[in-house]
């Protein structure tokens, strides 16, 4: 895929898209004209809903249940949407999760499921969508959303911290690998968004005040699907390998924060 260039009816697959981010990038590359694959784990009815949307923006829509820590068969469901809808172009993992524990209390379990769904879940449907991109010879986008914790730790969130952290530098290396074929390949870093993971889905983020942000505000998830639309897209065909932090100014405040902070309430999740 060069510059300014489309296969006939692009298709993007979007892993996560019930809500939050991946409802508004699934919407989002519709917009731009590409048919959506769109998993979901356990709100069908939210995979439905962005696929009424993806419909109303006159492209067509497959849905499909995506469980990541049933590996490696959860995988699968990349070929099946990949059959259904003809192709893939376009894989943006969005699909994740994490945990708010201290790391001196954390189990095997808890450990090993959010590494599964934030790391080695995305490791592998990559892997099954690059082999079809080669297969297809007309290159393709690989768009990992990660997280501003790719980059900085947060205390009571190791395997997340640990799992966002490996996922930014699996971006790296399948970008080196994978720029033969045409295969672009690039991180999304969010900061603080207004969706459910973060207990503000459909909140106004104009009236949220963070004075700890630069922005002053939480991002919106369209906010961050407008990033990952140009990492899509055709415009985007000379970059890969890079991380693109969507975060008001947040990863700024490392050295701001420290010399600010009045209290040890920071040191608990």
């Amino acid at each position: 895929m060069t510059a300014h260039t489309w296969p006939v009816a692009p298709v993007a697959l979007v892993t996560g898209a019930d809500s939050g981010i991946g409802r508004a990038v699934a919407v989002k590359l519709a917009q731009q004209g590409m048919d959506v694959g769109i998993t979901y784990h356990s709100d069908r009815a939210g995979g439905e809903n962005t696929a009424e949307e993806v419909r109303s923006a006159g492209r067509r829509a497959a849905v499909a249940r995506l469980d990541l820590t049933e590996l490696p068969e959860a995988a699968d469901v990349v070929d099946a949407l990949a059959d259904e809808l003809g192709r893939v172009d376009v894989l943006v993992n969005c699909a994740g999760t994490g945990a708010a524990t201290r790391f001196l209390d954390l189990d095997h379990t808890t450990v090993r499921q959010v590494i599964d769904v934030d790391l080695i879940g995305p490791f592998l449907c990559s892997q099954r969508a690059a082999r079809r991109m080669i297969a297809q010879g007309d290159g393709g986008r690989i768009v990992n959303i990660t997280s501003v914790h790719e980059h900085q730790p947060r205390v009571g969130a190791a395997p997340y911290c640990a799992a966002k952290g490996g996922l930014g530098l699996l971006t790296q290396v399948m970008a080196l690998e994978l720029a033969e074929y045409g295969i672009t390949v690039n991180s999304v870093a969010p900061g603080e968004i207004a969706t459910p993971m973060t207990g503000q889905e459909d909140t106004d983020v104009a009236g949220v005040d963070r004075p700890g942000i630069p922005l002053r505000r939480p991002g919106d998830a369209r906010e961050v699907a407008s990033v990952v639309a140009f990492l899509a897209g055709p415009e985007s065909s000379y970059v890969t390998g890079a991380s693109w932090a969507v975060d008001g100014g947040m990863l700024r405040m490392g050295p701001q924060a420290g010399s600010h902070l009045r209290s040890d309430d920071w040191r608990r999740p």
